[in-house]
Formats: structure tokens, sequence, C-alpha cells
């Protein structure tokens, strides 16, 4: 049985010294950098559809490389935790320019052509109408409640709703009669 003594603080075993893997080659960034920022470059370019966007980030992911150097350097490869990088910003820039987009084309201001004559001219006579004979009407002819559910709704009885609404379309038939003769001579 062969002995062998025990390695000392800092020193490595003696027949495993031959087996020790090398230490990985010192990658220089700036040769990194010229390298690879082209061919990262023209990739973003066909996601992202623009080159000079892609350049921006493909620069922008090796700034953020840069910074962090003493330890992307030291990954099995750089150059793939830059292009992750990359693509995450250009993701990220696609994502926000949607929701600016969006909030965008919430915010535009629609125009919409006015109401016609006739539809001014109803609610000009709706307004000059008692509030019971209003409601009345609008429940009746535009939400088309029937006469006992607004008589339901109004808390008053079925023969006051009918009332309400032959006295309202009276009215209306006064105060439209006019405006029906000016716009048949226009």
């Amino acid at each position: 049985m062969t002995m062998t003594r025990e390695p000392r603080l800092g020193e490595p075993p003696p027949e495993a010294t031959a087996d020790w893997p090398e230490p990985p080659e010192e990658i220089d960034f700036d040769g990194l950098y010229h390298a690879h920022f082209r061919s990262l470059a023209l990739q973003l370019a066909a996601y992202c559809g623009d080159l000079s966007q892609a350049q921006d980030l493909v620069q922008e992911a090796f700034c953020r490389a840069f910074a962090r150097w003493s330890r992307v350097s030291r990954y099995d490869d750089p150059l793939a935790w830059v292009r992750r990088v990359a693509w995450n910003l250009a993701t990220s820039r696609w994502r926000r320019l949607r929701t600016a987009q969006s909030w965008l084309h919430r915010q535009r201001e629609e125009h919409v052509p006015g109401p016609d004559p006739d539809r001014v001219a109803l609610t000009v006579a709706l307004a000059k109408l008692p509030a019971s004979q209003r409601r009345a009407v609008v429940l009746h002819y535009l939400a088309d409640l029937s006469v006992m559910q607004i008589a339901e709704q109004e808390g008053v009885p079925e023969g006051t709703v009918k009332s309400w609404l032959h006295r309202g379309r009276a009215a209306l038939a006064v105060q439209l009669a006019g405006t029906n003769e000016v716009t048949d001579h226009d």
C-alpha cells in the first residue's frame, strides 16, 4: 500500500497536476467587439427591420458587457451573453413601441360628423317638454320600454304614463311641425 501525503494548503495534489484543465484563456473585449459587432448588428437588423436601430441595440449590449467585463469574460461564451442582451433589448424596445402606439391610438381625437338638422330639432323640442313627459317619451321610443315598465320605474299608475306620452307627443308634434316646413323648402 502506497502512502501519499495530503497536499498542503494552496498546493495542488501531485498526481492530479497533469490532469487539471488549463485556465480559460483571457478574452479581449476589443477583439470580441471588432470580431462580432457587424454580424450581431446584421442579425438584429433582420429581426427589427432597421439597421441603425440594430446597431444602437448591439452597441448598448456591448456597453453593458464592458461594464461587467470582469464577470462576462469568464463565461464560456461571452458572445452569447452579448447576443442575448442585444436580443432582449430589441424585444423590450418592440414592447415599448407597441404600448406607446396603443396609447397614442386611444388618445387620437376622432372627428365625427355633427348631428343632422332633424336630430338637433328633436333634441331642442325634447328639452322644452316637462321632465316627466320627456322621460316617458325617451323611455318609450328610444329605450323601447313598455307603458307598464315605465310605470314601474317611475312609480306611477299606467294611466299617468299614457297621459305623459299623449301630452309629450302632442307638444313635440306642434314644435316639430314648424321645423318640417322650413326643411321642406330648402
